[in-house]
């Protein structure tokens, strides 16, 4: 599979189709965006009221419960891994105008392709825990030992833990890999989702590609930060006037409109992110292949 360099601008131009493309296809992408979100908020409802009880209760959580809390965690993360390939494959059928719709995203359970997408989800796992393994091994392990310190320090109303040496060496680090996991993931996502690429054969493409392109991303990641702090005015904007008409009006209405604005940014957020996901693939790997999407219209 053929992997494509772009240009320093082609980051730019993958945030703003990002951006365009949840509003151009604003109800199967915001429609599939909310079963996405619900999918997600999943464990949570589990995993939630068992921290806030150890936080009450003022006991930390053990190493079992901790282990078992992230165990379930990961089992439903490689559960939702097929509706993340379904919802690309609803951006990719809204942007060449074919048939798309929300509940589209189930279509990898229906089509009996869930677990070649369980399976992708977890080799990207593992090579999540392997690189983060090799960070914190860096740091003397150091880092580890710190985090727990800070989640015991959290469950007993106890000061943060200082911070350990290495600490600023490891963010460094984790922010290079950040850099290089966006590309990586999207282009891997989009290959296995897309062009149907085997999966070892799709995190290839995207170890590839995404080195091939790390001055774009980097541009990308410049770009996100600046429409990040953008976003951030706007929303402080929002809130002081929505503090206002609650002092005018009453508690009640500042509520009242702040819930439905914070979903609709949250499910604005996944389709923005998503289509940005399903650009730099398009860019880097798309139009080598075409999807069966494309070929059932055809």
């Amino acid at each position: 599979m053929t992997t494509r360099s772009k240009g320093p601008s082609a980051g730019f131009g993958w945030l703003t189709n990002g951006i365009t493309v949840a509003f151009r296809h604003p109800k199967p992408l915001l429609g599939g965006a909310a079963f996405l979100v619900a999918a997600c908020l999943l464990p949570t409802l589990i995993t939630l009221p068992m921290q806030f009880h150890a936080m009450s209760t003022g006991t930390p959580q053990s190493p079992a419960t901790f282990g078992l809390i992230m165990a379930f965690s990961m089992l439903i993360g490689l559960l939702i891994a097929p509706l993340y390939a379904g919802y690309l494959r609803v951006v990719d059928a809204a942007e060449r105008g074919l048939p798309a719709r929300a509940r589209d995203i189930f279509n990898p359970y229906r089509q009996g392709e869930a677990l070649r997408l369980i399976g992708y989800g977890l080799a990207i796992m593992v090579a999540y825990l392997v690189v983060l393994g090799i960070i914190i091994a860096a740091t003397g392990g150091s880092i580890a030992s710190w985090y727990m310190q800070v989640v015991t320090a959290q469950a007993t109303h106890q000061p943060p833990p200082a911070l350990p040496q290495g600490f600023g060496i490891a963010m460094a680090l984790f922010m290079v890999l950040g850099l290089f996991m966006m590309g990586f993931y999207a282009i891997s996502l989009g290959q296995v989702a897309l062009s149907r690429r085997s999966v070892f054969g799709a995190i290839g493409d995207g170890v590839v590609g995404a080195l091939k392109n790390l001055l774009p991303l980097i541009v990308f990641a410049v770009s996100l930060v600046l429409g990040w702090i953008v976003m951030s005015i706007a929303i402080a904007i929002v809130a002081l006037l929505l503090a206002l008409l609650g002092k005018l009006v009453g508690t009640w209405l500042m509520f009242v409109l702040l819930i439905p604005l914070y979903i609709a940014m949250m499910l604005t957020v996944f389709a923005v992110m998503f289509g940005m996901m399903y650009h730099l693939w398009r860019d880097v790997c798309g139009g080598d292949v075409v999807t069966d999407m494309a070929q059932a219209a055809a």
